[in-house]
């Protein structure tokens, strides 16, 4: 990948009516995104997932299959660790307390509005950046301690191991090469007297 290229966000669509799906992804590759997959049903859902990166996936509920949207949110959640937000015609006060159980960072009631998409997507992927990060000490906090100097493309590398990326993710992420990341965790590393990433977390955690 071309360092200079900016990454696409890489969205999974699970949705069981062929026209609604490729009319979002259609809406969302004109604003930039990139689409990893459609899927009718969980199990092809989780084929995708297993297989392939994906940044956030939008989840019908009402799909084909053993599971409904729901339970596959969950399964995301415990597996795979990235954002989902929900789109169902459902609004009632059972089926918003079942999705709310499992975290999504976003719930669209349809239907919506073509133009309401994408800004869903991009404030959902933000919340998640944000949760991802909670408890995990700023870069001041960390030059606080005797004799250290992280960086801010080091401490970048902080949050995205603290996020349980590995190395090729954080590559990928941060647009440079998997040596490059190598280097910057060696750096960092050798700043904070550290030897493995589960030193480093939990360092992390007891400042």
């Amino acid at each position: 990948m071309n360092t200079a290229e900016k990454h696409k966000i890489r969205v999974l669509i699970v949705e069981d009516e062929p026209p609604i799906a490729q009319e979002i992804a259609f809406n969302l590759e004109d604003h930039g995104f990139e689409i990893a997959g459609i899927a009718m049903n969980a199990g092809k859902a989780l084929d995708i997932l297993y297989k392939q990166k994906v940044d956030i996936a939008l989840l019908d509920i009402s799909i084909m299959g053993s599971k409904n949207g729901i339970e596959l949110g969950q399964i995301i959640n415990e597996k795979y660790k990235i954002p989902f937000l929900y789109l169902t015609s459902f609004a009632d006060p059972d089926t918003i307390d079942k999705a709310a159980g499992t975290y999504p960072e976003g719930y669209l009631v349809k239907p919506f509005k073509d133009d309401d998409l994408a800004p869903a997507l991009k404030v959902a992927l933000a919340k998640f950046e944000r949760r991802k990060n909670m408890g995990l000490p700023t870069l001041e906090e960390i030059n606080r301690k005797p004799d250290v100097q992280i960086s801010p493309g080091e401490y970048r590398v902080i949050q995205l191991i603290w996020a349980g990326k590995k190395n090729e993710e954080i590559a990928s992420d941060l647009y440079i090469s998997v040596n490059t990341v190598k280097s910057h965790m060696s750096n960092i590393y050798q700043k904070l007297g550290v030897h493995s990433k589960p030193m480093l977390i939990k360092l992390l955690r007891a400042f």
